[in-house]
């Protein structure tokens, strides 16, 4: 067994089950064993039904008295048992698992395990494993994880699966070198990657963590600068002058830019005029008006002659771009062909594209990652604008630039990071940073409530829906599940939909749905038809809706603060008020401290620094900043001491040797082309 062979290797893994992991994106045994687990089961010891005072999830050594009750619904059924100990009593109930009235024998004694919710008042422990004492003495004191999963795929089977990857596949030797691992205490990769699934203990998981989040940045950092050093010696063969037409429009546009929109346009304009190429992140927060700017660099660029590309993330969002790039330039008779090139359009809609592109029929390109398929030929191309930087990789950029020759790179990202850290993650790119908002822009009003406030919340949903506005609904979790806390979209979308008045279309989102799904209920919500959308982190990235005023955001405390702005600035978007409510479940003060710094300021930066401040190592398994940077375990805010290390480690070896040329970085080499080469696949896959 390799590490890039199919998943279908793996004893027990079958056809059925390797097409449920690939929609998790898991294809090979190495994808595999870089599915790391999101969070951990721990077994403790049993408790006292007495002492269960509070929701959460136990174990308890209880008599089943009588035998358990059997009702029907018109959906499920559901089992009721009385859990008894000496000190007091606890109601059971499972859902769909009639069979277990018969195995459940009054007298009979059991370890029963599960999460405990209030109910009508009481608490119940909702679907328990039912476990003899011996199967709970082995499970004792462990760690099991506990993955992500798509339905039809349990985590027993992804855990069984990786397990026997483990045990089958010869893990190659470490591939940083001796120096290193002394020099940042590192365990060795085969022993973490064993630790992160699978860990003994506390500190062997805090050990293999630190590993492969150290891993994570100092691969990505070293790909970077060695992109960078290409890039230096690349020579300016698109030299661009401030266009006439460009200027006109400016002028013509029905509000004036900031100063910080100004200064980034003249940055922009200054580095493409010079001998190198320009590599340039316009770094702004949401709504600082980056895509007007990158929409002038453009159109100079079409005007020196040259071909100008823009990708965005989802086909909705290319589709607005486009949409708002026709409408200005026919709305000031501006004369720029502009096509449109995305994954869905029909074989003979591409070659159509396709041609024109090759020709230079078409002067401005905007799509998805189409825009980089191997058939795409461009004629001239001078500028490449990409919107969000942490949903377009290293590679994607260097494929774009093999492509045009070496075409200018402008990164737009509404991630607010602050400078320490930007300079170290977009360590390729010059920064511009943008940090004033538009006058015209309202203030997002914001609140920070319990869950008791949620009946006074959807009401007030209802009557912005009433009035023509839309709303956004965040959960943390996709489905129920039975061992993690926190409320999921799909019964979420059910609770508003029976809440609202049917008039009122009620749908949700998720990262699970495939690609044409998301894509048309995104374009669903922001064509109005849909009024309230319940969705995962997801829409971090999305679309523009000036029409959403509300958003809710359930589980507030699990979030990092900056990822919470980051869903904020979903709203806003308009000539409405906008407002968002924060969520507090967990009835912490200190929590709602924190929560209460997003209701002092709207100032992104300000906001992500603080985050910096607050999360540290123990907010391992709180919701990351999603997607940033693609890194698989580390996350940029909880973990950026390591990432300041891993750039330090990055820095010595390159004045080492530069190219990484020599025997004792030979395998570190290879690992980075790896990485690279998996990274390519990927993006051409999408």
């Amino acid at each position: 067994m390799k590490s890039s062979d199919s998943v279908t290797v793996i004893k027990g893994v079958g056809e059925k089950t390797a097409a449920l992991l690939e929609k998790l994106k898991i294809r090979t045994v190495e994808d595999l064993l870089h599915a790391y687990p999101r969070d951990y089961d721990r077994y403790e010891e049993t408790v006292n039904t007495k002492e269960i005072q509070k929701p959460g999830v136990y174990a308890v050594a209880a008599t089943i008295k009588k035998r358990p009750e059997v009702k029907f619904t018109s959906r499920v059924k559901v089992v009721t048992a009385v859990l008894s100990d000496e000190s007091g009593t606890l109601k059971a109930t499972w859902f769909n698992m009639p069979y277990l009235a018969n195995s459940l024998k009054p007298g009979g004694r059991y370890i029963f395990r599960g999460r405990v919710v209030k109910n009508a008042g009481s608490l119940v422990m909702e679907q328990p494993a039912v476990l003899s004492f011996d199967e709970y003495e082995k499970l004792l004191h462990t760690r099991q994880p506990i993955y992500n999963l798509t339905a039809g795929l349990g985590n027993k089977t992804v855990s069984r699966a990786v397990a026997k990857a483990l045990e089958e596949i010869p893990i190659p030797k470490d591939y940083l070198p001796e120096w290193i691992l002394e020099k940042e205490r590192l365990v060795e990769y085969r022993s973490a990657l064993r630790a992160i699934h699978f860990p003994k203990g506390e500190k062997e998981l805090l050990s293999a963590r630190r590993r492969l989040v150290f891993d994570d940045f100092f691969l990505f950092i070293l790909s970077l600068r060695l992109l960078r050093g290409v890039e230096e010696r690349r020579e300016n063969r698109c030299p661009v002058k401030p266009g006439k037409e460009a200027e006109r429009l400016l002028k013509e546009l029905p509000y004036k830019l900031t100063g910080a929109q100004k200064e980034t346009l003249q940055d922009i304009l200054q580095d493409m005029g010079k001998k190198g190429v320009m590599s340039r992140l316009v770094q702004g927060d949401v709504g600082s008006g980056k895509t007007i700017v990158a929409i002038l660099a453009l159109l100079s660029v079409v005007e020196s002659g040259y071909q100008g590309a823009m990708m965005a993330p989802t086909e909705v969002l290319a589709r607005q771009h486009f949409e708002f790039v026709t409408k200005l330039f026919s709305e000031h008779g501006i004369f720029c062909r502009v096509v449109f090139l995305a994954g869905s359009m029909t074989a003979r809609e591409k070659r159509e594209v396709y041609e024109q592109i090759a020709s230079h029929e078409a002067d401005l390109i905007i799509g998805t990652h189409a825009l980089i398929q191997k058939k795409v030929v461009y004629h001239n191309l001078g500028l490449v604008v990409t919107d969000e930087q942490h949903r377009f990789g290293v590679r994607q950029r260097e494929l774009f630039s093999q492509k045009g020759g070496a075409p200018h790179v402008l990164v737009m990202s509404a991630t607010p990071i602050p400078r320490t850290l930007a300079i170290i993650l977009y360590g390729d790119l010059d920064i511009s940073v943008m940090d004033e908002l538009p006058a015209r822009r309202l203030p997002i009003k914001n609140c920070v409530v319990d869950t008791s406030f949620r009946p006074n919340a959807w009401k007030f949903i209802g009557r912005e829906v009433a009035a023509g506005r839309q709303a956004y609904v965040i959960c943390p979790l996709v489905e129920e599940s039975e061992l993690s806390e926190g409320e999921n979209v799909v019964d979420y979308a059910d609770t508003l939909r029976q809440t609202l008045l049917p008039s009122v279309r009620v749908e949700y989102l998720h990262g699970r749905m495939g690609a044409a799904e998301k894509e048309s209920r995104m374009a669903a919500f922001a064509a109005g038809e849909i009024q309230v959308l319940v969705s995962t982190t997801v829409i971090e990235v999305g679309v523009n809706v000036p029409n959403a005023t509300v958003m809710m955001i359930e589980n507030a405390e699990r979030f990092g603060l900056a990822g919470l702005h980051q869903l904020r600035g979903r709203v806003g978007r308009g000539i409405y008020q906008s407002y968002c409510i924060f969520v507090n479940t967990s009835g912490d003060e200190e929590k709602n401290k924190r929560l209460e710094i997003l209701n002092q300021s709207n100032d992104g930066f300000y906001i992500a620094s603080e985050d910096l401040k607050l999360r540290g190592p123990g907010d391992m398994f709180g919701i990351r900043q999603s997607g940033l940077m693609e890194f698989s375990i580390g996350d940029v805010f909880t973990d950026s001491d390591i990432l300041k290390e891993a750039s330090e480690v990055a820095d010595a070896v390159l004045s080492e040797d530069p190219a990484l040329e020599s025997e004792k970085y030979r395998r570190l080499r290879e690992k980075i082309d790896l990485e690279l080469l998996r990274r390519t696949e990927g993006a051409l896959a999408l």
